[in-house]
């Protein structure tokens, strides 16, 4: 398609086309599983480039799915060593830069052996019921060169999952997974990151993801005022980032998929496990 800036003309045209991409959005939930391993290039993944493209086309579709959250209100907080560098460049901030890659691997709740953190963030408050949802795909992300700024396959190990797709309805209100840790004026976690499609939390006051848990959520609408939030203060240096509370409503979903991604100081952990993020 190369329409850009102009309308389709003719009521069947956008009916057809306005019909293929609900069909796409319902079917595909966030798209990132037509990924493989053979998919090493930097350029964003598919479904990444097609969202911004059709877009263009259907704007009333989008913003019907992407309206803004009633009532949503986003505060800042001041960051401790922002960087300079472009983190919508940096594979640490940008899951789908990065990029992920379905798994043959069980599709649920996972128990481990070991000690835990009673002050994790828990995945059940993404979801307005706290329900434990169902799990339609699991992934496993890619490996980085930080020399060539390329895709790897995924590296070997464990977790044998990082990234799971949980199942929603399109438009669902998505929110902050609460935890025990207060960065301050309890807020729980910076927004590391945030583009139309995807989300970074960050549950210390650091801009990086060395220390402390990282969540990743994609396949969401952010929060057009949050994102409007965060884009400004990115482009005026970092110095304060917006900052949200556990179960504060952040965006919507896409479609019936979000996939949510975790890490532990740095290290990509399994999001299905039972004892680290759905205790309660």
């Amino acid at each position: 398609m190369s329409w850009r800036g102009r309308w389709i003309a003719g009521t069947g045209w956008v009916a057809s086309i306005a019909l293929a991409w609900i069909l796409y959005g319902v079917s595909e939930g966030s798209g990132v599983a037509s990924l493989s391993n053979a998919n090493l290039s930097t350029t964003p993944p598919p479904a990444y480039r097609a969202e911004a493209t059709y877009r263009v086309y259907l704007p009333l579709i989008s913003r019907a799915i992407c309206q803004p959250i009633p009532g949503a209100s986003y505060d800042t907080f001041p960051v401790i060593h922002p960087v300079s560098f472009n983190v919508a460049d940096n594979p640490d901030y940008n899951l789908l830069l990065l990029g992920y890659v379905p798994v043959n691997e069980y599709k649920g709740l996972v128990d481990y052996a070991g000690g835990f953190d009673p002050n994790a963030p828990q995945f059940r408050f993404l979801f307005g019921d706290h329900r434990i949802p169902v799990f339609r795909n699991v992934y496993k992300n890619n490996g980085w060169d930080w020399q060539n700024h390329r895709r790897l396959p995924p590296p070997d190990g464990w977790p044998p999952v990082s990234v799971a797709g949980f199942a929603v309805s399109p438009g669902e209100v998505i929110y902050v997974p609460d935890s025990g840790y207060d960065i301050g004026n309890g807020f729980d976690a910076l927004v590391l990151y945030a583009d139309p499609q995807q989300i970074t939390l960050k549950y210390t006051g650091e801009d990086s993801t060395a220390r402390g848990y990282t969540v990743y959520i994609t396949g969401i609408c952010v929060e057009p005022s949050l994102l409007a939030l965060y884009q400004q203060w990115n482009a005026n240096g970092r110095g304060r980032l917006p900052a949200v509370r556990g179960g504060q409503p952040i965006g919507r979903a896409r479609g019936v998929q979000i996939d949510v991604g975790v890490r532990d100081n740095n290290a990509f952990m399994d999001p299905r496990s039972r004892k680290d993020w759905w205790q309660r």
